[in-house]
């Protein structure tokens, strides 16, 4: 009887842990994984990544009407995430659900889609990824700013180059 009793206590704290869980991501719409966060699903959000390599492209096309209706050039280094919310449209024929995103650094796990718009029903919409043509640098970031190596370099230390400190050349004999 004690150890059924033991059991019984630890599935009653389990359950309460699970709706401790449950109830805290409940209480905060509009939070977001990009990865998909306790219970990742096919129908949740999806995250474009853009390197100084494969600067990315996200255009949605209204298929009814073969119009770019949303087109987004990612920088290097960002990242953006679309969700769509099903019947969150203003209009239940032309645009009934409404997509969410939001553009952060790459590596951004958790926050808050701040940007909206409403777009044509999932069978009417295509999303298309294309990565642009040769190498986007990255923005600089604040911080580099205070770099002190940037500032008075010596001539050798440029790209156009130039003698090195102590770069005398020795004779082979001292007479």
């Amino acid at each position: 009887m004690q150890k059924q009793t033991g059991i019984v206590r630890t599935s009653i704290i389990g359950l309460g842990v699970a709706g401790a869980v449950c109830l805290a991501v409940s209480i905060l719409p509009g939070c977001h994984s990009p990865r998909g966060g306790f219970m990742p699903a096919s129908f949740g959000s999806t995250t474009y990544h853009s390197t100084e390599t494969s600067p990315k492209t996200i255009t949605m096309i209204d298929l009814r009407t073969d119009e770019e209706i949303f087109v987004m050039d990612i920088p290097p280094g960002k990242q953006l995430t679309l969700d769509f919310v099903p019947d969150g449209g203003d209009d239940p024929v032309y645009t009934p659900d409404l997509m969410r995103y939001q553009v952060w650094d790459i590596g951004t796990s958790w926050g808050r889609l701040r940007n909206s718009m409403t777009v044509p029903p999932a069978s009417a919409r295509r999303i298309e990824v294309s990565i642009r043509r040769g190498i986007e640098y990255r923005e600089a970031p604040p911080e580099e700013q205070y770099r002190v190596d940037e500032a008075d370099r010596p001539d050798w230390w440029t790209p156009e180059g130039g003698p090195m400190p102590n770069d005398h050349p020795a004779e082979m004999y001292d007479h």
